[in-house]
């Protein structure tokens, strides 16, 4: 009896529901009818099935990249950097420190600015790249290894212009990454950003490869590089000069920058591929200076107007909007008008692209370059030159041309920078073009660029292309110890 109350109730309730829509759609209806679609509606609750439970936790498959061993073969041969520079007030006591230290033991004061970052090891015998931003104007290098062991490191050289540098600490039998092929990464593929951000040493995050020969402009105008990897990868503040890996534990990319409104990682980080790094790396250990190669030509990256001008159904390419007089491209045969649609097998679709995969190479090396030559496939086999137009190498220390400034300079002696009573100096040894010409300044000596000192051709690099302004302050001396600073406009 118990039992048939509860069973009139529960169909009492369902049918006050019902009968309310019933009412609202066709009128009243009788206690039959009610009763009837009170027990249908109450069997179809009864057969629905149960809903499914699906589980929040990632579970691998068989197809999930392992990234165990990337990382074991990665922490190790990321090390963790700190500089340190060393900055001189302008106060009295400043001024006179040494002298003041000599005669009563009153020390100059200064004020040191640390800085930190990450590299990561090529060699066992302590090679390291890191970003050039990272130990740029350092006095001191201080490297850790992952073991915690912490050794003096010496600068090699730097590259301004694709902000790399390459230390070395003295030792043997380091862990080290091996190079892998930046061109053959794939768009989506997983990869592991290792490094020290926020000094948390050796912090490894995974994501994808999300676009590639991106340009983010952070390094400046002029001549510098800028085709990076972006990925998702977490990166932060310190994991600058950090690896970008693959999941065969391969080097693909120097992790330089993140896209941030904030400071800290958004979605977007961005890392110099592996194959420029390689090759600047290579040119600091042989020659102490980049060895940069040109295609003399300027591009234009092609719309649906060049391509139908080319009598091309597909936009694809770079327009050669104009080739340089006596330049690579113009004496092997290219012409205005043509469109370059590989080099060596590598597609060039931007700008980027083609600066990217000129940059792997150094003057007087030789190229295949397919074009669309009037409308039909045409290839070129193109000797690269350097930026004075000849197929040299610029070695640390010899005379080398600036086509910004149009002038041939070379480091000061340590003899004239002692009678001068100065630190560092190019000297301006030929004028070709621009500004200088006409000036008298034949024989000056640069000593700084917009505040920046300058002794080499990658400090003057550097010291323009950090430039955001269209004038330039030039400061120095003439041979005869009369100093002057003046200034022009690019």
């Amino acid at each position: 009896m118990s039992g048939n109350r509860l069973l009139m109730t529960t169909i009492h309730v369902v049918t006050v529901a019902v009968a309310l829509m019933g009412l609202a759609a066709c009128g009243s209806k009788t206690d039959s009818q009610e009763v009837a679609e009170d027990a249908q509606v109450e069997q179809m609750e009864h057969v629905q099935p149960a809903p499914t439970v699906q589980r929040t936790a990632f579970l691998p498959t068989e197809n999930t990249p392992d990234f165990v061993n990337a990382a074991e073969a990665s922490v190790n041969a990321v090390v963790h950097i700190k500089t340190t520079i060393i900055q001189k007030g302008a106060s009295y006591n400043d001024f006179f420190g040494a002298f003041l230290e000599h005669l009563y033991g009153i020390p100059g004061q200064s004020q040191n600015m640390v800085a930190y970052g990450s590299g990561v090891v090529l060699s066992p015998d302590g090679y390291i790249v890191t970003n050039n931003h990272v130990v740029e104007g350092a006095d001191e290098v201080e490297v850790t290894f992952n073991n915690k062991v912490v050794a003096k490191a010496t600068i090699i050289g730097t590259d301004p212009t694709s902000d790399l540098a390459l230390i070395k600490v003295e030792g043997s039998d380091y862990d080290y990454l091996v190079f892998g092929d930046s061109d053959k990464v794939k768009v989506g593929e997983w990869v592991l950003a290792v490094g020290n951000p926020f000094n948390l040493t050796s912090t490894v995050t995974a994501g994808i490869v999300s676009a590639k020969a991106r340009d983010i402009s952070i390094l400046g105008e002029g001549s510098n590089v800028e085709s990076f990897i972006q990925t998702d990868a977490a990166v932060n503040r310190g994991n600058s000069g950090g690896a970008l890996v693959n999941t065969r534990g391969e080097l693909i990319g120097i992790n330089a920058a993140i896209a941030s409104h904030t400071g800290s990682y958004e979605g977007y980080s961005f890392a110099i591929p592996s194959n420029i790094v390689h090759k600047v790396v290579d040119d600091l250990l042989m020659y102490g200076e980049t060895q940069r190669a040109y295609l003399g030509i300027y591009p234009k990256e092609m719309d649906a107007t060049l391509a139908d001008e080319a009598g091309m159904k597909v936009i694809k390419g770079i327009y050669v909007n104009e080739v340089t007089e006596g330049g690579a491209a113009q004496k092997a045969g290219i012409a205005s008008g043509d469109v370059i649609l590989s080099i060596n097998g590598n597609e060039v679709n931007s700008y980027t692209q083609l600066m990217e995969v000129i940059r792997q190479y150094r003057p007087g090396d030789e190229v295949n370059v397919e074009t669309m030559h009037h409308g039909k496939p045409q290839t070129y086999k193109v000797r690269l030159l350097n930026e004075s137009g000849s197929t040299d190498v610029v070695k640390k220390g010899e005379s080398f041309y600036n086509a910004n400034m149009g002038i041939v300079l070379q480091p000061v002696s340590s003899q004239e920078m002692k009678s001068l009573r100065i630190n560092n100096g190019l000297k301006i040894v030929e004028i070709r073009q621009g500004p200088f010409q006409g000036a008298g300044v034949e024989g000056f000596i640069i000593t700084a660029i917009n505040g920046k000192t300058v002794s080499s051709k990658s400090d003057l690099e550097s010291a323009l292309s950090s430039n955001r302004s269209r004038k330039t302050y030039i400061e120095g001396v003439y041979p005869n110890g009369m100093r002057m600073n003046f200034e022009y406009y690019n």
